[in-house]
């Protein structure tokens, strides 16, 4: 019995020391100019449903709910804000390549139809993001028409007009 007592006194002692592992939780500064949004001229629908159910993990416009401030969840919050930026950042939009923005444009209709997107657990802490079967079909479509031929950066089309973006 004495061993259980220990081991959970020390399990309760590291729960409270990882508390204080730091978790950076600061939002890159945003451009508006180069958002998806701006950049495609995504209709009302679309910016709604990308807004509530993507832009938490893909943009740097995440918002910390009260848990991703408790250790452990807060690290797999901040994994999985990472992780999203790193596929799909849609607050850098405008300054990816062509390649990276073609890429993202052909996979992401795939992974919502497939209802890989929004992560299961992501939608059970956020039950407002969960994609109806509309919603999902809405994006789908989206995307797969070209998702408003945002895949072309404004900084590489002046680049190849011979424009100087210095106005």
């Amino acid at each position: 019995m004495k061993l259980l007592k220990r081991i959970g006194l020390l399990l309760l002692l590291l729960a409270i020391a990882i508390q204080f592992v730091p978790v950076n939780r600061t939002n890159p500064a945003v451009d508006p100019t180069q958002d998806y949004l701006k950049v495609s001229a995504a209709p009302a629908e679309v910016a709604r449903i990308l807004k509530a159910s993507c832009y938490d993990c893909h943009s740097n416009e995440s918002k910390y709910p009260w848990y991703s401030y408790v250790a452990p969840v807060s690290f797999l919050v901040q994994n999985h804000i990472q992780e999203g930026r790193s596929k799909v950042n849609f607050s850098t939009w405008g300054s990816s390549s062509a390649h990276d923005q073609s890429e993202a444009l052909e996979e992401i209709p795939e992974t919502i139809a497939e209802g890989e997107m929004p992560l299961w657990d992501y939608n059970l802490m956020h039950p407002e993001a969960k994609l109806s079967d509309a919603e999902k079909r809405t994006l789908v479509d989206w995307f797969n028409a070209g998702g408003g031929n945002a895949n072309q950066p404004s900084s590489d089309k002046s680049h190849r007009s011979g424009e100087d973006d210095d106005d």
